[in-house]
Parts: C-alpha cells; structure tokens; sequence
C-alpha cells in the first residue's frame, strides 16, 4: 500500500500531494483552452463544432500541449473528489453527505452560471436575445459562453453516487474492485467504436440510450480506480513512480498523435472527429491519467510550500472564472492570425495559460478576503 502518512494527510489534515495536483490540473484546463485557440475556437474560446489547423506548427503544438500534456486534467480532478470522498465517514448519512458538497459547489456554479448569461453584454460579447436564450436554459444546461461548465454535471453525478457505491467499497476486495476496472477499461473503447464502428453498440437505439456497458462506464470508473490506488495498491515509490511514468508516456503519446493525424493543415474536419481519441473516457486518457496520478503521489513531502497550498483552495474558483480572463488574453497573443500570432505558437499557448492562471490567481484571492466569498468561488 501507498505510504499511509502521503495518503492520510500531515497534521493540517490537508493530503499534500493532492494540492499539488489541483493546482497543475487548475493550469492544465487553462493550458488546454488555450490550445484551442489555435484550431476551432468558437466566440467563447473553446473549440467549436468545425475545426482547421493554418500550419504545421499549430497542428504539433496543439498535439503537444492540448494532448499530450494536458488531457488528464478532468480525469484528476475526478480522482482527486474520489480519492478524498470515498469512503464515506461512518455515520454519515446521504443526505447530510448531498448538503455539505452540494451547498460548496452549487452556489458557486449558479452565480457564474448567470455572470457568463449576463456580464458579456457589457462589451458586446453577445447579443440580448442570445442571453435571454441561455437564462431560458439554466435549468437544463450550462451557457453558451460557459463551455467548461459541463464539467460541473458530472461532477454532480459522481457525488451523487457516492453514497450508493461507497457501502459497496468498504466491503470489496482488490479482487472485486479490480474486476469492475477491467469492465470499466472495456468501456473506454466505446467512444472510439462510436465514431468509427457505429452511433449505437450494444443495445443502444433511439429508444434506449443506456447501453450493455453503461451502468460500468463513465466517471464512475475513476471513483473505483482512486479507491483501488488509496486502499489496494500496494507499491513502493520507485514501482509506482517508474509505472506512472510510462502509462503517462504512453497514454499521452497516444493522445497527442491521434491528434497530429487527423489534423491536416487547411482542411475542414468536425472537431469531434479531430478530437477522436481526447474524450476523458478513452483507454489512451485512463491509462495517461492514472500514471499521473501514480507519479504525483510519489511527493512525500509533509508540507507543501504556502503557495501551492493556497492555490489549492482557490483552484474551483480559478477554474470557474477563467474564460472571462483567456478569451481577451488569447485574443492579444493570436492578434487575429492564428497563423501568425504576436510570438510563436510554442510560445503562445503556454503564454496565454500562465497569464490566465496568474490572473484568475489574484482575483480569486481578491475575492476571498471578501466575507462570504465562498458562496461564490467555493
């Protein structure tokens, strides 16, 4: 098993390397929408339904930097609910479990919800109707200028689980568990036989959504893999560091490839077909993301430095509220030529990313100094 004091916590009870990974996978989502400024951003920044590469630069940079380097951002995070929430504490009922997460992420959720409904018409980023139209829709989906807030809703579905699965966890062997994980990897694969096999496997039709494998698909799969790792992995440092090592290198490649190859400069492509393999369920980002989160539980240190834990607890905030930053920023360094941005694109991606997160640093800490801040950053 994983050295018990890097699992449990240093006397602060804070897990010092899961604050390294929430403020690494905070950047990583930044570095990954900035990316997309380079292939398909749509008004909001974030890919579009169309994409085109202008050169061969974007199309390796883009490779390297949105796939390979950052596609297990959403997977951390993931495994990181998972890793800290699961088990439940004894004596924890389910609903006293919904109302501490949910009254920590919900509020925050619904105000930036309404801020990207509203706050871009102050300078023109959308129309009244277009705003109108996705306060209509509130109830039912995230706006249209808040693409990355789709990841709130499984966020939500994992805590809601949580209470069902965890009886079931306390109780299953390694065995057990490891047998639902290679049902899980199988699962990986649908996404890819959906674009390049068929829209509808294993039971799927316009009248049944839910496939063989759906109740073992999912983010469902990382929640049992981060309690795996946490109760049943029993590796030293060296073992868990040189097999995260080359799982991350695999995957990744895999990811950033899959990319370079349908990428063709000049040439139209439906950004889901560009994106084939980048879906966060796929073998290729299982298998990048649990050797990450392999090699960053290898940081045995008892206290990490101030900043990195503050960055921590700012991080939902940060993620919440970084489109209003990257989209301008972006808009400065492409210079209306992704072909020609104002410095290279090796430069320029990483450029936009550290500046977003560098400004969604202050304003989050701005805002919690604020009393009652964490009704809105968490």
């Amino acid at each position: 098993m994983t050295n018990q004091s890097t699992l449990c916590g240093n006397q602060s009870g804070r897990i010092v390397f899961i604050d390294y990974i929430r403020v690494v996978a905070c950047f990583l989502v930044m570095l990954v929408h900035a990316s997309e400024n380079f292939y398909a951003a749509d008004s909001s920044g974030l890919a579009g339904n169309v994409s085109m590469l202008a050169n061969e630069a974007n199309r390796f940079w883009v490779a390297f930097y949105d796939g390979f380097v950052g596609r297990t951002c959403v997977p951390l995070f993931m495994i990181v609910s998972a890793f800290l929430l699961v088990p439940m504490k004894p004596g924890v009922s389910m609903g006293e479990f919904y109302r501490k997460r949910f009254t920590r992420i919900l509020p925050p959720m619904i105000v930036f919800m309404l801020l990207y409904t509203f706050l871009p018409l102050l300078w023109g980023g959308m129309s009244w109707d277009q705003s109108l139209d996705d306060f209509k829709m509130l109830p039912f989906n995230f706006p249209s200028m808040a693409g990355h807030l789709w990841f709130m809703y499984p966020l939500i579905s994992l805590y809601l689980i949580i209470p069902v699965v965890s009886p079931w966890l306390e109780k299953a062997s390694a065995k057990d568990e490891l047998t639902y994980l290679g049902i899980f990897g199988v699962s990986t694969f649908i996404p890819w036989l959906h674009r390049f096999i068929s829209p509808a496997l294993w039971g799927e039709c316009f009248w049944n959504g839910f496939s063989m494998l759906w109740y073992c698909s999912g983010y469902l799969g990382y929640l049992v893999m981060a309690h795996y790792i946490r109760f049943h992995l029993d590796w030293n440092r060296a073992k868990r560091l040189r097999t995260g090592a080359l799982c991350f290198l695999i995957g990744a490649a895999f990811t950033g490839w899959s990319f370079w190859l349908k990428g063709v400069p000049g040439q139209l492509i439906e950004t889901p077909m560009l994106e084939w393999s980048w879906e966060f369920c796929t073998p290729n980002v299982l298998l990048a993301s649990f050797g990450a989160f392999l090699m960053f539980s290898c940081i045995e240190r008892k206290e990490a430095p101030a900043m990195v834990t503050g960055l921590s607890k700012l991080s939902f905030g940060m993620y919440l509220m970084h489109l209003f930053f990257l989209a301008p920023i972006a808009g400065f360094f492409v210079n209306g030529n992704v072909a020609d941005p104002l410095i290279p694109v090796w430069a320029a991606i990483p450029a936009i990313a550290i500046c977003t997160f560098i400004c969604c640093a202050v304003t989050s800490w701005i805002i919690s100094r604020i009393p009652g801040s964490r009704w809105v950053i968490g």
